[in-house]
């Protein structure tokens, strides 16, 4: 007996339309990818239009539906824009990934109000913005999915944690709140929480081979996080088959946060 009809119906994402913020870099990327190939029309939301192009180019030349808008989402109008324009491309989603981030950390006593605003707008605000333009209309359909990729930072503190360690934990909290409203009209709400991946977000500290090693050996799978790691537990996130898992932070760290 074949098993492709049983698994098509627990994770396919066929007829559905997500939109994935920092999706054209780094696990948002892979996450982006991940979605297309397992049937869903992607909008991959980032401000770089280079790797927009490179990223849509790459999925409709696999055969997905992919487009891109080119978006700054470090301020309240530019997130309002990236919305109405993503929501017009393959209509309303019915994913939201939040994966765009900036990870500023100065020492603590370094750390002013201009990186800390800055940090607070990406990481958290627009999250929090992109919900409440679509979590109400997936509540009314009956059928959301909501997806944040956090931080180990966001349950423990090091390597100058800051502002960052502070938006990665509240961003966790967000999506909590947005279960208890959602959930009960069929909208999950989860985050993923990835160990240390080698991304341009990580560049400073992948600049470092010993703190690198140091990390790798610290993770219990021996090795140090790639994007595609990402992708099976993205989709199953996605997908009906989490019809059940909801308010959730879900550890993609290859056993380091247990260490």
């Amino acid at each position: 007996m074949s098993s492709h009809p049983y698994l098509s119906a627990l994770f396919s994402l066929d007829g559905q339309v997500a939109v994935i913020t920092g999706g054209s870099s780094g696990i948002g990327r892979a996450v982006a990818g991940a979605l297309a190939r397992a049937g869903a029309s992607v909008v991959i939301v980032a401000r770089r239009k280079p790797e927009l192009l490179a990223t849509v180019e790459e999925l409709t030349t696999a055969g997905c539906r992919a487009a891109w808008v080119s978006a700054d989402l470090s301020t309240r109008s530019g997130v309002h824009g990236a919305a109405g324009e993503a929501a017009t491309v393959f209509g309303e989603p019915d994913i939201l990934v939040n994966a765009a981030g900036i990870n500023l950390r100065p020492p603590m006593a370094e750390l002013g109000e201009e990186v800390w605003d800055a940090t607070m707008a990406v990481n958290l605000e627009a999250p929090y913005l992109l919900g409440q333009r679509f979590g109400p209309g997936m509540a009314e359909r009956g059928f959301g999915r909501i997806i944040h990729i956090t931080s180990q930072q966001a349950h423990r503190a090091f390597v100058h944690s800051g502002a960052y360690g502070v938006s990665k934990g509240s961003l966790e909290s967000l999506s909590r709140s947005q279960a208890e409203a959602w959930s009960p009209h069929g909208v999950t709400c989860n985050t993923l929480v990835p160990g240390f991946v080698m991304t341009p977000l990580n560049a400073r500290l992948s600049s470092d081979p010993a703190r690198v090693a140091a990390l790798a050996e610290r993770t219990l799978v021996g090795r140090n996080g790639l994007p595609e790691d990402f992708a099976g537990a993205a989709v199953f996130l996605a997908s009906r088959a989490s019809g059940y898992v909801t308010g959730q932070s879900i550890f993609v760290d290859g056993g380091f946060s247990v260490h």
